[in-house]
């Protein structure tokens, strides 16, 4: 009969399992010793009834053909099964950190003991065998099975057959080496293999019979993408940049307005302790099929909505509401690593809180981890679409003031989302490369709160009718800000169409270094050039107001806002200068509106602190600077996270009624937290850092929390401070032990109702011991 491939956990369901020898002579004599009732059982069912000499040591399931005796089993001596059939002692898959498998793949720096590998790429292992292999009679081949139910078909069984030359793109396995009862196989995977943990048994056929080796978890390998194979969906040609996308575990995100950008370090973490099997959890926990984690436009879709849980139990849960009791301000995080632990030790329970920036620390943590390359990108001015007209709309009233219950639209200060880079044999040529994938939940997509992949080339030239979400990315980085007014019978006119005001300074970390690289070449062309004005057409006509841009009029009157240096700082009175140009050779009069709110960073009203009314005379040609002031007593009490405030400014010129309308978003800068380190730093030998911070704020800060980390220097701490009086300074010195050799970065963020984004980075080399 053909031979049969047998799981152990189906020994003792089957009455084909005999052993086809004869029976040494003392057995024969023991049987005569049994009673009649006992030797009849044994011979109806030998699994059930053995002798003590029948038991092995179970480290193989046996599978041998019919016997030719009238179906009679006779019972043999467990080391007759060693002459005859071949069985697996040991695998030794040679997983170290520092060997040939883990090198090459490039997976020596994850923290675990099992052999993690790339797809697409040969490995080697060795196996013990009970006798010396002999190609001419024995047959061998090894057994993949990934997730709950594998199945050959759909890729989640693999079986790897033994070949005598390795092919390319193929599951197959040569012995390079026989020694004794050991082989040395090289083995090959498909580079479009399912990504995952996969249990690996070693099944043996021989003319007596075959065996299959159990699982041992110590022998499961990880499969990931691998973006130095050619071959792979996922392949990235650079080496600096996948040492950066793919290999670098901190990272830096950006936050603020265009004109104040700031800049915190994120510790992605991806090669930390059970970071990987995490990873994997969250993807199990999606309920998605294994057999679609092959393909990384699946993988990542699977991610952005994963990462969030609004409608899925995924990793983080969203608050925007500035009330984070129960959980942890979005602010105080420095890193993914303490996030996804939690995840999986509260068993698949939602981390709170998150927001924007988080959402995308944690998509780069699991995306690099998995090895497809990502980073968090920041857009600043990203304006939220909601009713995919391709156009962010601004409803005013008959007085020019914003009617705040119609403005369903907004543009975020700043939002953080995520490239991750693949090829899209899915959409026409040239849509491969760069991919937006959001996990922060804004809109749903096909039901459920995920965004992306959707690619940079397609938003680039306008093409939105692309998957996945293209639109929504569209208006984030390139729609115009459209402003009508109402008139007497309620019904609205527009009136002015604001350009270049969304996707302003889209912002990446460089590769290979801390700087800012500003990457909104990618998404757009130069604002205003005809490929730009071309994109935007050919996008609106997929929207649902096709027809709305501006009708054609007199622009000689422009009005701009202008901040001097980095802006002001929290606690002092905000001073920004507001510039009317005319360029006509005529005066021109109009009564300035002016308004400024304070927001969430995330575009959202909260409460006006300052309405003024401003009649302004310009003489032809003439340019005037107005000052214009904001006293901190009038915020002090209705600031929210990220400190966030919009100036809008609206007005009608009287002799041509030409309308002008700007939106202005700035920042109130916090300090930050000085970290000096104090010793030696060197591996294994305890040191010490000192922590500085002052309270900018004429008020005391409540319940004030630090949150102190560095990979290779200090598992996530929380100290727990209480109460900073006004203008007061904070001095802590913190003692850790290094644990990682070279570059380190220490982090160091703090937590208050009161006052928030506050953090600090240092840098640290570690020595070896």
């Amino acid at each position: 009969m053909p031979a049969e491939v047998r799981r152990r956990s189906m020994v003792g369901r089957f009455p084909d399992v005999t052993l086809r020898w004869d029976e040494p002579e003392e057995e024969k004599k023991e049987d005569k010793q049994e009673g009649a009732c006992k030797r009849w059982f044994r011979k109806m069912c030998p699994c059930c009834c053995r002798k003590a000499s029948d038991e092995h040591d179970g480290t193989a399931t046996v599978v041998t053909g019919p016997t030719d005796n009238g179906g009679e089993k006779p019972p043999t001596a467990g080391h007759k099964l060693d002459e005859f059939l071949l069985s697996v002692h040991s695998v030794d898959l040679l997983k170290s950190k520092t060997g040939p498998n883990r090198v090459e793949h490039h997976t020596d720096r994850y923290h675990g003991d099992n052999l993690i590998i790339r797809r697409g790429q040969t490995f080697q292992m060795w196996i013990e065998l009970s006798r010396p292999f002999d190609p001419t009679a024995d047959k061998l081949h090894l057994e993949l099975r990934l997730g709950p139910t594998p199945i050959l078909s759909k890729g989640t069984l693999v079986i790897i057959p033994l070949v005598e030359d390795l092919q390319d793109n193929c599951w197959e396995a040569k012995i390079t080496e026989n020694k004794g009862n050991k082989i040395k196989l090289s083995v090959n995977s498909l580079p479009t293999a399912v990504i995952g943990r996969y249990e690996l048994t070693v099944a043996t056929q021989t003319p007596k019979g075959n065996t299959t080796s159990p699982r041992n978890p110590v022998n499961d390998i990880y499969m990931l993408f691998n973006p130095w194979c050619e071959d792979d969906s996922v392949y990235m040609d650079n080496e600096d940049e996948r040492n950066e996308y793919v290999l670098n575990d901190m990272g830096m995100i950006y936050y603020g307005t265009d004109s104040q950008i700031g800049a915190r370090t994120w510790n992605f973490g991806q090669f930390a302790d059970g970071i990987l099997a995490t990873c994997l959890f969250v993807l199990e926990q999606s309920r998605t099929p294994p057999s679609g984690w092959g393909d990384p436009v699946n993988v990542s879709r699977v991610v952005s909505a994963m990462v969030n849980s609004p409608d899925d139990q995924g990793v983080l849960e969203g608050n925007w509401s500035g009330n984070y009791v129960g959980g942890t301000s979005p602010t105080a995080w420095s890193g993914s690593v303490d996030i996804l632990k939690q995840y999986q030790k509260n068993k698949g329970s939602p981390v709170k809180y998150g927001q924007c920036w988080v959402f995308s620390g944690v998509t780069t943590t699991v995306l690099r981890c998995l090895g497809i390359p990502s980073r968090s990108v920041t857009n600043f001015s990203s304006a939220h679409d909601t009713d995919v007209s391709l156009t962010t709309d601004v409803y005013l009233d008959e007085k020019m003031e914003p009617i705040e219950e119609l403005n369903a639209d907004s543009v975020w200060n700043f939002h953080v989302w995520n490239d991750c880079w693949m090829s899209r044999p899915d959409l026409p040529a040239g849509m491969g490369g760069w991919q937006v994938v959001d996990a922060t939940p804004q809109e749903t997509s096909q039901g459920s709160y995920c965004c992306g992949p959707a690619s940079v080339a397609a938003i680039r030239n306008g093409q939105v009718y692309l998957k996945y979400d293209a639109p929504f990315v569209f208006a984030e980085v390139n729609s115009d800000k459209i402003y009508w007014q109402r008139n007497a019978n309620g019904t609205f006119t527009q009136i002015y169409c604001e350009k270049n005001v969304v996707g302003r300074s889209i912002s990446t970390k460089a590769v290979g270094s801390d700087e800012r690289e500003d990457i909104t070449h990618l998404y757009k062309h130069p604002e205003g050039s005809e490929e730009e004005r071309i994109a935007v057409e050919t996008a609106s006509r997929y929207g649902s107001k096709p027809d709305t841009y501006t009708i054609a009029g007199s622009k000689d009157v422009t009005v701009e806002v202008s901040m001097e240096g980095q802006g002001p700082h929290m606690g002092e009175d905000a001073e920004l200068s507001i510039v009317l140009k005319n360029t006509s050779s005529e005066l021109r009069s109009t009564v300035l509106h002016s308004q400024v709110a304070v927001m969430y960073y995330t575009g959202v009203h909260k409460a006006t602190v300052k309405k003024d009314d401003v009649v302004v005379e310009l003489k032809p040609n003439e340019v005037k600077t107005l000052e214009w002031t904001l006293q901190y007593a009038h915020y002090k009490d209705q600031l929210v996270d990220q400190a966030a405030l919009m100036l809008t400014l609206a007005g009608r010129v009287t002799q041509t009624n030409q309308v002008l309308a700007t939106q202005f978003n700035f920042r109130l800068r916090t300090p930050d937290i000085r970290i000096t380190p104090l010793g030696d730093t060197v591996v294994g030998k305890e040191m010490a850092a000192k922590f500085v911070f002052k309270n900018p704020l004429p008020r005391v800060l409540k319940n004030v929390k630090f949150r102190i980390e560095g990979l290779g220097l200090q598992n996530v701490r929380e100290i727990a401070y209480g109460d900073v009086a006004s203008d007061a300074t904070v001095t802590m010195t913190e003692k850790f032990i290094p644990t990682l050799p070279g570059p380190r970065k220490l982090l160091a963020s703090l937590d208050c109702q009161q006052l928030t984004q506050v953090h600090g980075v240092a840098d640290i080399v570690v020595k070896e011991k």
